[in-house]
Parts: structure tokens; C-alpha cells; sequence
């Protein structure tokens, strides 16, 4: 039920904001490439930062519940049947904390979470500013006049998001890694 609402809600905060593109004084082909260049990488990033949300939160619970539950376990002196299920409760039990952790740990759930929800934010956070013209467009006269300067704001910071992404959030943490050393700039 909970992912259907924010299904629902995200369907409903998109129309809005095809409403509010719709209701600038924009040409036919600017409002085209709001919404299949900026509403459509909003979209996609506030789904993609669900979704990791819910998969961190899942490994997270996993291995907080079952660190906590495998302790009591381990403690339980029981013998016969009674003592063979909980032997086999804690072998699972185990397995499952363990891989949920090493999960987490190679798929970076929590720091993909933060980056797509940080880079959402970013987008709606420009396209209010745009809407109003305010903020870095407070200096236009129309829609019209801020457009280039939107559509060049939002296409520099889709880079810089993808790099970062490429960069720090889906890199492979080797053991033992040495950041790369900063090139020097010699001067002729």
C-alpha cells in the first residue's frame, strides 16, 4: 500500500509541474524540453532515491534485528529438538545478517539513497527558483529570457551528478585503496 501512494503521489506532483510548465510563457519546444529533460530526470531521480531508501532500510534492519536476536539465541540452553532449531535459527540467522551486510556494503544502498535524494532536491530545488524567477534568475523579465540559463544550470549540475556518481558513489572500495594524487599544473 505504501509504495502505491507514493506511486500516486509521485504521479500527481509530476502533473503539477507539467500544469505549472504548461502555464509559462514559454514556446512550444523549451516546455518540451522541461518536461522530457528536467521533470523527467526529477522523476527519475526521487524514484531511483526511494528505492534505494527502501533497500538500505531492508539490509539495515536485517542486520540490526538479527544482531540483536542471535545473542538471545546463542544464550538459550535448551537440549533435544528444542536445541537443534536453535542452532538452526542462529546458522541462519547468521547468513542472513552477514549477506545483508556485505550486500550494503558493495551495493552502497545508503550512499546511492543520499546521492539521488540530494540530486532530487537540487532539481526541484532549481525548478522553483525557475518557476518564480528568483534566486539566480531573480534578474530575468520572463520565463522566456531565463530559460537559457536554467537549461544550462541543469544540464552543468546532471553532469557533475553523473561524474560524482561515477566517481564516489558506484566505485568499488578496494582494501588498501591510495586516492589518486592531484596532478601538478607546470607552469612554462
Amino acid at each position: 500500500m505504501t509504495s502505491v501512494a507514493k506511486t500516486d503521489d509521485q504521479e500527481i506532483r509530476s502533473a503539477e509541474y507539467s500544469q505549472l510548465i504548461d502555464a509559462l510563457d514559454l514556446e512550444v519546444l523549451p516546455k518540451k524540453f522541461l518536461k522530457s529533460r528536467w521533470l523527467d530526470q526529477l522523476n527519475w531521480m526521487e524514484a531511483a532515491s526511494r528505492k534505494n531508501q527502501r533497500y538500505y532500510y531492508l539490509f539495515r534492519l536485517v542486520c540490526i534485528v538479527g544482531g540483536v536476536i542471535i545473542p538471545a539465541l546463542v544464550s538459550v540452553n535448551a537440549g533435544g529438538t528444542p536445541g537443534a532449531l536453535v542452532k538452526l535459527a542462529v546458522v541462519v540467522l547468521s547468513l542472513a545478517v552477514a549477506v545483508s551486510a556485505a550486500i550494503e556494503e558493495f551495493l552502497h544502498f545508503g550512499e546511492r539513497w543520499r546521492h539521488y535524494r540530494s540530486a532530487a532536491e537540487f532539481l526541484k530545488s532549481e525548478g522553483w527558483s525557475f518557476f518564480q524567477l528568483s534566486g539566480p534568475y531573480r534578474e530575468h523579465q520572463n520565463h522566456a529570457d531565463a530559460y537559457p540559463d536554467f537549461a544550462g544550470r541543469v544540464e552543468e549540475a546532471l553532469r557533475a551528478e553523473v561524474n560524482l556518481f561515477i566517481t564516489k558513489v558506484s566505485k568499488e572500495k578496494q582494501e588498501g585503496e591510495q586516492p589518486p594524487k592531484p596532478k601538478k599544473d607546470h607552469v612554462a
